[in-house]
């Protein structure tokens, strides 16, 4: 069975349209941290199922109900989510995950390293320095999980 999941990160509270575009259709999507505010949240609820985690700028009682990490299963896939992949403190691949999933950096990368597919699909918010503004997809099918960086358009 396929399934599509959307992966967004430091939206800093916002959610742009082009997001919400790129997004559209998946069905489940998962948010690595510094979402902002609850109503990004609740906007990507319209869409499919969230789950997020908390990041080093999501903060106040809506932020404190958000997990430092995550743990999601997908069928006989694994994913590990965190904000700050240096705050890994875990041999992802001996404890049986396929996919990790994280944030912070602003910057995108999708690359396997000793059987693990790192995912950080870079800044979806306001932008920073010259970085592109990206969500990114991962599907998850019979050849496993494979990961698509997608770049927003900017109005």
């Amino acid at each position: 069975m396929r399934q599509e999941i959307g992966l967004i990160a430091d939206t800093h509270g916002l959610l742009r349209p082009e997001a919400v575009a790129a997004l559209r259709g998946v069905d489940r999507i998962l948010h690595a941290g510094d979402v902002g505010r609850i109503s990004v949240l609740e906007e990507l609820e319209k869409l499919a199922p969230v789950t997020a985690v908390r990041g080093n700028v999501d903060n106040g009682g809506w932020a404190e109900r958000l997990p430092m990490t995550a743990e999601i299963e997908l069928g006989p896939v694994w994913i590990y989510m965190i904000h700050i992949v240096d705050d890994l403190d875990l041999d992802l691949v001996a404890a049986g995950f396929s996919v990790l999933v994280y944030g912070h950096s602003h910057r995108a990368v999708i690359e396997r390293r000793g059987g693990l597919l790192r995912v950080n699909p870079g800044s979806a918010g306001p932008r920073r320095f010259d970085l592109p503004v990206t969500v990114a997809r991962l599907t998850i099918d019979s050849r496993g999980p494979a990961a698509q960086r997608i770049d927003l358009p900017l109005c």
